[in-house]
């Protein structure tokens, strides 16, 4: 599904990668709260979902890297539009609360 060189295929790889990694991240930072390895209090009241949505669409870069050595220009332009609109939309969630 993911092995083509078609933009969808890259836009498609761009959104669940940073969503299934922010889901990850979240729910582990959750447990380890309970588990009293992790602190609850952050520097600001959403400190931790905006940091772990900026780890999040990092993750971007790998499958960026992945089809840039494979050549794969349509793969990696759906990528980098998918990032860039995430981006955007993260800006105008919690660029509000950063001022």
């Amino acid at each position: 599904m993911f092995n083509r060189n078609e933009i969808w295929a890259g836009l498609l790889m761009a959104l669940l990668l940073p969503l299934s990694g922010f889901l990850l991240l979240y729910n582990l930072f959750g447990l380890l709260e309970v588990a009293g390895a992790a602190s609850g209090e952050g520097f600001s009241a959403t400190f931790r979902e905006r940091t772990l949505s900026l780890v999040a669409l990092t993750l971007n870069l790998i499958p960026m890297n992945i089809y840039k050595r494979r050549r794969w220009d349509l793969a990696m332009r759906g990528v980098v539009i998918a990032t860039g609109l995430l981006a955007i939309g993260w800006v105008l969630w919690f660029g509000r609360l950063l001022l």
